[in-house]
C-alpha cells in the first residue's frame, strides 16, 4: 500500500470502532422487541430525519449519481429530482402508515384483513427480495470501491472486502439493533453531508462561486456537444429509428416512474416511521429528511459538473467506464490544489471513508428490515399464530440477521464482477409494483380484503422480475465494439423486453392484480375493521400498544377499546 492507501485505511479503522463502541452501547440498552425492532421509539423527528436521509443516501446516490452527471450532464440530474420528488409522496403517507402499523410494513397490511398469515408471508416474501436485490449492489458496490482505495487488485480482495462488510452489517443488526443501526445511520449522513459539503465549497471556489464558469467548463472538458441538454443517456432519439426513440423515451419514463413511486414501498424506509414515539414526530423526520436529500442532491450538481471541468471525461472513464469514481478523482484533485500531494491523499481518503461508511449504513438498513419482517411477521405470526414469547422473536431476527447476511455474502461474491447497477432501480420498481398498490388501497379502498393484498404483492413482485429478466440488462445488449453490456456474455440473448426498467409496467400491473384480486373473490371486506384503521391510521388511537388486547377474532378493535390494540 501507498501513503495514500494506509491512511484511507486507517479512516476505515476509525469509522469501524466508533461504530462498534456505538453497537455496543445499543445492546446493553436493548431490552425488549421494542427496543430491538423500533429503537424503543425514543428517536426524536430531527434524529430518525437524519436516519431516513443517510438510509436513502446510499453509496449509489453518492457516487453513482455524480459520476452520472459527470459523463451525462444534464440527464445526470434528472435521478436526482426522480429521488428527490419521490419524498412528497411518501410525505403523504407517512403519518398513516405510521400510525397503523407497529413494527413492519405487514402490520399495516394485515390489520383489516381476515386471512392474516397469506398477507403476512406475502409481506416477508417481498420485503425480503426487495432487500437482498437492494443488498447485492450495495455490496458489490463495497468490493469495488475498496478495492480501489486501497490498492487492491483481483477479484480475490473484492471477495474479502464483501466478506468484511457482510460480516460488520450482521454484527451491528445483531447487537445493535435498531438503536444501533439508527445510530450508525445518523453517523453516517452527518458524515456524508460533511464530506459532500466540504467538495462542493472547494469545487465552487475554484469558479469564484460562478455556476456559468463550471457548467461552460464541464461542457468544454466533456467532449459533448450536447452535454447541458436533455437526451444525453435518458430518452435518446435514435435518428432513422422510430421505435427505437420511443422505447428509449418510454424507458425514461418507466425510470421516473419507479424512483418517485418505489420509495414509500421500500422495506428499510417503511420501518423507520415506527421509531419515533408519535405520527407529529413522523411528519417532522420527513421534512428533515426532504431538506437533507434535498440539499444533498443539488451538491450532487456541483460534483458531478465539478469533477467533468477539473478532472476530464477521458481521467474519469479510464478510472471507471461507468463514472463511479468521479467524486473520489474530484476529492484527490481538489486536495492536491490546497495541499499538493499530501492534500490530495488526506482529502481522497477521508471522502473514501465517507463512501465506505454509508456503504455499511445502508446495507445494516436493508438486512434490519429483512430480519424484522421474517421474525415478527413469519415466525411470530404465522409460525407461532400471534403469540411467541419477545425473547424468541428477537433471538430469530438476530439469527435472521446472520442468515440473510450470509446469503447476499454468497451472491455477492459470486457477481463481484458484474455490473449490478441496474438493481437499484430494480429494487425501487419492485417496490413500487408489489409494496406501494396494497399500501396504498389498504388505507384508503374499503373493499379491499387478503386475497387483493397477496394478488398485488405477488403479481407486482413477479411481473417486475420476470420483465427485467427479459430485458436487455440480463441479455443482448452490447456496445459498438461487440462487447456485452448485460449480465450475460455477448452472443447470449434471449430478451423479449426492449426496455431496462418494468416500472411502466410492472406498477400497473401491481395495482391491476390487486383489484382484480378483491373484486374476483369470494371474500368480503370487513366494515368495522376498516373503519378502526381509518380511525387509527388518521388520529393514532391504539397505535403501537401491546398486542393481544382490544381484539376481534384475533384483530385489534378501537371499537372495543380504543387505547388498546396492537
Amino acid at each position: 500500500m501507498t501513503g495514500g492507501h494506509l491512511l484511507t485505511f486507517g479512516l476505515f479503522v476509525v469509522f469501524i470502532l466508533i461504530t462498534l463502541g456505538v453497537t455496543f452501547w445499543a445492546r446493553a440498552n436493548t431490552r425488549n422487541a421494542t427496543d430491538f425492532y423500533a429503537g424503543g421509539r425514543a428517536f426524536s423527528g430531527p434524529q430518525n430525519g437524519l436516519a431516513l436521509a443517510g438510509d436513502y443516501m446510499s453509496a449509489a446516490s453518492f457516487l453513482g449519481i455524480a459520476g452520472i452527471i459527470a459523463l451525462s450532464g444534464y440527464d445526470g440530474f434528472l435521478y436526482s429530482i426522480g429521488f428527490l420528488v419521490a419524498w412528497l409522496l411518501t410525505l403523504l403517507l407517512v403519518e398513516l402508515m405510521r400510525n397503523a402499523g407497529r413494527f413492519t410494513m405487514a402490520d399495516v397490511l394485515s390489520h383489516r384483513v381476515r386471512r392474516q398469515p397469506k398477507v403476512r408471508t406475502a409481506a416477508v416474501v417481498s420485503t425480503v427480495t426487495v432487500s437482498v436485490f437492494y443488498l447485492l449492489a450495495q455490496m458489490v458496490g463495497a468490493g469495488a470501491l475498496v478495492s480501489l482505495l486501497l490498492g487492491l487488485e483481483g477479484g480475490t480482495a473484492r471477495a474479502v472486502t464483501i466478506i468484511v462488510v457482510g460480516a460488520m452489517m450482521v454484527f451491528y443488526v445483531s447487537f445493535g439493533g435498531m438503536k444501533g443501526t439508527t445510530w450508525v445511520q445518523i453517523i453516517k449522513a452527518v458524515l456524508l453531508m460533511g464530506g459532500t459539503i466540504v467538495l462542493t465549497a472547494l469545487v465552487l471556489g475554484r469558479f469564484g462561486f460562478n455556476l456559468s464558469d463550471m457548467l461552460g467548463e464541464a461542457a468544454k472538458a466533456s467532449g459533448q456537444e450536447n452535454f447541458l441538454n436533455a437526451g444525453n443517456r435518458y430518452g435518446r432519439e435514435v435518428e432513422g429509428d422510430p421505435v427505437a426513440t420511443i422505447i428509449n423515451k418510454l424507458d425514461f419514463i418507466s425510470l421516473a416512474l419507479a424512483l418517485v413511486l418505489g420509495t414509500a414501498g421500500l422495506p428499510h424506509i417503511v420501518s423507520r416511521f415506527f421509531t419515533v414515539p408519535d405520527a407529529r414526530a413522523a411528519r417532522t423526520s420527513v421534512n428533515w429528511a426532504i431538506g437533507l436529500v434535498g440539499v444533498f442532491y443539488l451538491m450532487t450538481l456541483a460534483l458531478g459538473f465539478g469533477a467533468t471541468a477539473l478532472v476530464g471525461h477521458e481521467r474519469i472513464t479510464a478510472q471507471d467506464p461507468s463514472g463511479n469514481t468521479a467524486a473520489l478523482q474530484l476529492a484527490h484533485v481538489l486536495g492536491e490544489h490546497i495541499g499538493g500531494p499530501v492534500g490530495g491523499d488526506l482529502l481522497l481518503a477521508f471522502i473514501g471513508a465517507v463512501a465506505f461508511a454509508t456503504i455499511l449504513a445502508v446495507v445494516s438498513g436493508l438486512v434490519m428490515a429483512a430480519s424484522t419482517s421474517l421474525a415478527h411477521d413469519y415466525f411470530g405470526h404465522v409460525l407461532m399464530f400471534g403469540r411467541p414469547r419477545e425473547s424468541q422473536e428477537v433471538g430469530v431476527a438476530r439469527v435472521s440477521a446472520f442468515v440473510i447476511g450470509l446469503f447476499a455474502v454468497v451472491l455477492a461474491v459470486v457477481a463481484r464482477n458484474q455490473n449490478v447497477a441496474f438493481l437499484v432501480a430494480l429494487a425501487f420498481a419492485m417496490a413500487a409494483s408489489a409494496n406501494l398498490p396494497a399500501i396504498v388501497l389498504s388505507l384508503f379502498w374499503k373493499r379491499f380484503n387478503s386475497t387483493g393484498v397477496v394478488a398485488g404483492i405477488y403479481g407486482g413482485l413477479s411481473s417486475s422480475l420476470l420483465l427485467v429478466f427479459l430485458s436487455p440488462v440480463v441479455s443482448g445488449k452490447v456496445d459498438a465494439k461487440g462487447d456485452s453490456l448485460s449480465l450475460f456474455p455477448a452472443g447470449v440473448d434471449f430478451h423479449l423486453f426492449p426496455m431496462e426498467n418494468p416500472g411502466l409496467f410492472s406498477i400497473p400491473i401491481g395495482f391491476l392484480c390487486a383489484y382484480l384480486g378483491t373484486r374476483l373473490s369470494r371474500e368480503k371486506a370487513d366494515q368495522e375493521r376498516y373503519d378502526d384503521l381509518a380511525v387509527r391510521s388518521l388520529t393514532g388511537t391504539g397505535s403501537h400498544t401491546a398486542e393481544g388486547t382490544g381484539r376481534q377474532n384475533g384483530v385489534p378493535s378501537a371499537h372495543s377499546n380504543g387505547s388498546r390494540a396492537w
